[in-house]
């Protein structure tokens, strides 16, 4: 093949996002992301129809999981010849998917694919302590009953029977994401008033979105909900102010609040990428296509911003397309946190950041604060961490559809240190 083909965005789905411990509570990732895939290929009429490769991942699963995007291929009513692949990059998981699935499609490889994530914190796999997973494996290794028994339980206490469940922090620093941005926040001056308003906007354009029934094909109803249970469109930024410090609770100028990061968040999405041959054969018109993407990393352990790498990861886009960040009509910056969001958009702005860490010329500017996730984003639908990747790819994609044309930068920021990006257009 002699030229890459362009990848089409043919349409997305996801559940309602909920809290976690609340509506999905019951449930797990693979009934989740079953309705999400399920609905796409109800909507595009691929029942019983292989296609090329179903790409799915998840950041929290049970061991069962452990290939559940082919799990997931034999239980949405694809054909069961579909190969499915587990993939996973925390936060960025079903970005990383789409681009996954829209490089084999460039290459020819596969035709069709289906990229998404789901992520569940209300069932999460609780484990053995580490001293009694020990001891169960040398119980295991021994080979008399004697040999069992003093395995099992020489020096036993009643402390190692303690459960362990999924921590939150950087295994390398052992501070949670929020601690982390509460550092960010500090060091770029983020103020609290700032903070409070962006996470109020999101939650005004997100319920105005919905109400002018943008999301109708987007959102699969499931369990009852059609809307996401997070979204608050009645908060007020005087509600908000009341709200105390989340992570930084003793130094009197912690600025990270319940309200404007996200909550734990359980739901799935899923993404239908084609060829332009698949889809003029299907009779689909592409809503965007997927053209450029990049991923970057930074030394969080030492001293880096731990959610500060979409902005290099942006940054080696721009070098790459020619582009400036200007040249945008919407920009999808998911919102882990507020801070995160305004400390990306400042670091852009200031000099001596571009030249010095980013390799640019000079800043790269400021953007339109109007065509900033314009249809809400993950402050008022939740986070559920591999998921949200899928959702502002399907819907910078419909934005497009909508204006006719255009171009949506998509950025989003990962635990780890890491940053995906991605440039949309139509």
């Amino acid at each position: 093949m002699s030229q890459a083909r362009r990848v089409a965005i043919l349409g997305g789905r996801r559940i309602p996002f909920c809290r976690n411990n609340t509506a999905y509570f019951e449930l797990g990732n693979y009934p989740m992301s079953v309705k999400t895939v399920g609905g796409l290929v109800e909507a595009f009429g691929l029942n019983g129809r292989e296609v090329g490769e179903v790409a799915l991942g998840a950041v929290l699963k049970l061991s069962s999981d452990w290939n559940i995007a082919r799990e997931v291929a034999l239980g949405s009513g694809l054909s069961p010849k579909t190969p499915g692949i587990t993939m996973a990059r925390a936060c960025g998981t079903s970005l990383d998917t789409a681009i996954h699935i829209g490089n084999k499609i460039a290459l020819g490889q596969i035709d069709v694919g289906i990229a998404g994530g789901t992520d569940t914190t209300s069932d999460v796999p609780i484990v053995l302590g580490n001293k009694l997973r020990r001891r169960l494996l040398n119980v295991n290794r021994a080979k008399t009953m004697g040999q069992r028994l003093g395995a099992f339980l020489k020096g036993f206490s009643l402390g190692e029977l303690k459960p362990g469940f999924p921590g939150v922090a950087e295994p390398r620093t052992g501070k949670s994401m929020g601690d982390h941005c509460e550092m960010m926040a500090k060091e770029w001056g983020i103020t609290r008033e700032a903070q409070d308003l962006l996470a109020y906007q999101s939650h005004q354009k997100a319920a105005a979105a919905y109400e002018r029934g943008f999301f109708k094909d987007l959102v699969t109803p499931f369990q009852g909900l059609e809307r996401d249970n997070i979204l608050r469109p009645e908060t007020t930024l005087e509600k908000l102010a009341t709200l105390k410090p989340a992570f930084d609770k003793v130094s009197g100028k912690g600025t990270l609040t319940a309200a404007n990061s996200t909550p734990l968040t359980d739901g799935a999405s899923a993404t239908l990428l084609a060829s332009e041959d698949w889809a003029r054969a299907e009779g689909h018109e592409p809503l965007a296509y997927l053209t450029h993407s990049r991923v970057a990393a930074f030394d969080f352990v030492a001293g880096e911003g731990l959610l500060m790498a979409p902005t290099q990861a942006v940054a080696n886009l721009l070098k790459t397309t020619g582009l400036t960040l200007q040249d945008f009509d919407y920009y999808e910056i998911h919102e882990a946190f507020a801070a995160q969001v305004l400390c990306t958009l400042k670091a852009w702005e200031t000099r001596a950041y571009c030249v010095d860490k980013l390799g640019m010329p000079d800043a790269l500017g400021a953007i339109d604060p109007a065509k900033l996730n314009v249809v809400g984003s993950s402050l008022a639908f939740g986070h559920p961490f591999a998921a949200t990747g899928g959702r502002v790819l399907a819907t910078a994609a419909k934005l497009l559809k909508e204006k006719g044309g255009g171009r949506a930068l998509i950025s989003v920021c990962t635990a780890g240190g890491m940053g995906v990006a991605a440039i949309v257009e139509r």
